[in-house]
């Protein structure tokens, strides 16, 4: 046995313990004080296997919405119901929990450097690069990468691949769950996008009601559904759909897609 234990990606765990603990410390405020977090469907938590699932979920920051999701996580995992309350869960956190996240995002910087060692998978994008669109094709390691994340615990994805709503879903997650099979946990998240700043590191709005709701794994027939079926139901699960956009109306919708992508073009990453 190896006197210094790793993961998969060759992380030694006591650091990515301790770079946890102190993200967890320095982040837990955002959500129990300056803002606070609704969180419904903990027990599910408890309820799946050590490895070998895949959360899926809408956007809305880079880093705001993993690290709550890091906070609800092991807090469901030491007891808790629905709360966050007591930031101890987090002096011994699960630390087979990764997340998908874009390679340019988790290299800009040292500050996302320290995050992509506490969990991150990073992969090339195939549709965009620094911030324009482009088309590549998939790296097979990135591919591997995600399985290899997969098979060793609970891996984080956000299949739309952007923090604009309402946004195609991207295919790949499709392929990556009829490949690895694993259990497939929809999240829906809310109210990060106006109490953060895009990045998801500077409080934008105090007082804010954020919300995460964790729902039941999906049921897919892994061999028999179809890439297109698969992505429909990825798309109800996170509430994505464009049909959801029927609750407004024709031009509020309109407006507030329009709000949305103008304010994308504003925020650029890491800018001072």
């Amino acid at each position: 046995m190896p006197f210094i234990k790793r993961n998969p990606f060759g992380h030694i765990l006591f650091l990515k313990k301790l770079m946890i603990r102190i993200f967890g410390l320095i982040s837990h405020s955002r959500y129990r004080k300056f803002n606070s977090l609704q969180i419904e469907g903990s027990d599910i938590l408890r309820n799946l296997p050590d490895s070998n699932v895949l959360f899926i979920s809408n956007h809305q920051t880079y880093f705001a919405d993993v690290a709550a999701m890091f906070h609800v996580f092991n807090a469901a995992l030491k007891g808790r119901d629905d709360s966050i309350k007591n930031v101890g869960y987090i002096w011994h956190p699960k630390l087979n929990i990764y997340f998908v996240a874009a390679g340019e995002t988790m290299k800009s910087g040292l500050l996302p450097k320290l995050f992509a060692y506490a969990g991150s998978v990073s992969i090339d994008r195939t549709w965009r690069s620094d911030g324009k669109d482009v088309k590549r094709q998939v790296k097979n390691s990135d591919i591997s990468n995600i399985g290899k994340a997969i098979k060793d615990g609970w891996v984080i994805t956000f299949p739309q691949g952007t923090t604009t709503p309402f946004k195609p879903i991207r295919r790949g997650t499709a392929h990556i769950i009829k490949t690895c099979k694993p259990v497939v946990v929809p999240i829906v998240i809310d109210g990060f996008r106006r109490s953060f700043d895009k990045k998801g590191l500077s409080i934008k709005k105090r007082n804010v009601l954020q919300s995460m709701v964790i729902k039941e794994p999906l049921d897919i027939d892994y061999e028999n559904e179809d890439i297109a079926d698969i992505v429909t139901k990825i798309e109800f699960a996170i509430e994505q759909h464009p049909s959801f956009l029927k609750v407004l109306s024709p031009k509020d919708a309109e407006d507030y897609m329009n709000e949305e992508e103008e304010l994308n073009k504003k925020r650029e990453f890491w800018s001072s």
